[in-house]
């Protein structure tokens, strides 16, 4: 089976959505799927001066049409709700073509922490642009709950992976700081509440690994904490590795890959009791979860880097490939729960 996978997220972008998709896909090749990517590539569009590698790309119909005559999919997913979303999302309407969705940002808090856009009105764009699928695949129940009171149906649970060989515990540190090391990983935006973080009144260092929109105003503000910018790839998992704390301060992400790469990495996580890091850590040892972040904090530091690292082992990207396609087999029958992927040693029954 062809899977094109529509995405307005996508190289230079570093951020989940990219990840997620990229691994997902590699696994769901290995299990037989063919898997392609629309993206803004090849499309005219405007970068955002400050979203820096950003580009929102606007494709006419024909050019769309033409793009996907040539992917020729089976399949077709749509990852993101910008412009390339959009307009696919418009060609599978008008071709009468069954398609999926996921939900990746939580775009009512993320908007209202912006404007005053109330809350209701994006969750009806939002529920407009879904609704039309055959199912929208979401990362954990907390959000599938939060959908469905929205109005939002055929919600389909789709989780999330981590490399287990790159994201490691290492035996030396390339952070060279006063211990204890408190470490945030991700992008610099004011969805992520980083404020909270890094006003904390806590020992030791607070590091940030990434980039964004507030990074030069969160320096200014806050000269003490350490901003490595943007990293990836080996740099960033040793920098993982390195930390006593993965910090995670914000309030409206789904789920949050930088929790399993830190877990993974042999470090406890402190963070809010919200959707996402309550979906993924819940009640077991491997973080601190308080509405005291500082209390939160230095509840991590007391506990085993081994069973965060064993915790994280549990999350593959081959079973997020499977339940990502197990989906797509269910929306393309109607649904039927019975309708499951059958594997063999040639992969994936070619009869999704």
């Amino acid at each position: 089976m062809r899977i094109v996978i529509a995405t307005d997220a996508w190289h230079p972008q570093v951020n989940g959505v990219v990840r997620s998709i990229e691994a997902m896909s590699a696994e769901a090749r290995a299990l037989g799927a063919e898997v392609e990517f629309l993206t803004p590539e090849g499309f005219p569009g405007v970068g955002l001066p400050t979203y820096p590698g950003i580009k929102l790309a606007y494709p006419t119909r024909r050019a769309l049409a033409r793009r996907l005559a040539a992917l020729a999919p089976d399949h077709i997913h749509i990852a993101t709700e910008g412009p390339v979303g959009l307009a696919t999302r418009r060609h599978c309407r008008r071709a009468g073509l069954v398609f999926t969705t996921s939900y990746h940002t939580q775009f009512p808090d993320y908007l209202a922490a912006r404007a005053p856009i109330p809350r209701a009105l994006t969750f009806a764009a939002l529920r407009w642009f879904h609704n039309a699928g055959a199912g929208t695949m979401v990362p954990t129940a907390s959000v599938a709950r939060e959908l469905r009171r929205q109005g939002f149906s055929n919600i389909m649970r789709w989780t999330r992976g981590v490399d287990h060989h790159l994201f490691r515990p290492r035996p030396t540190s390339v952070l060279d700081l006063p211990r204890p090391i408190f470490l945030y990983v991700g992008r610099v935006a004011i969805e992520k509440n980083l404020e909270a973080f890094l006003g904390l009144e806590i020992p030791g260092s607070k590091v940030v690994a990434g980039d964004g929109p507030a990074r030069e105003a969160l320096e200014v503000r806050f000269p003490a904490a350490t901003f490595l910018g943007m990293r990836t790839g080996e740099d960033l998992a040793r920098i993982y590795a390195s930390a006593d704390v993965f910090v995670f301060p914000s309030r409206t992400d789904t789920f949050g890959i930088v929790l399993l790469e830190a877990l993974a990495s042999g470090l406890p996580v402190a963070a809010y009791p919200v959707p996402g890091p309550s979906d993924v850590i819940g009640d077991s040892e491997v973080g601190a979860l308080d509405e005291d972040l500082a209390r939160a904090c230095r509840k991590a530091l007391t506990l085993r880097r081994d069973k965060a690292r064993a915790f994280a082992l549990t999350f593959t990207w081959a079973e997020s490939a499977r339940q990502f396609l197990d989906n797509i087999v269910r929306a393309r029958a109607g649904d039927r729960s019975s309708a499951r992927i059958h594997h063999a040693s040639s992969g994936i029954d070619q009869s999704i």
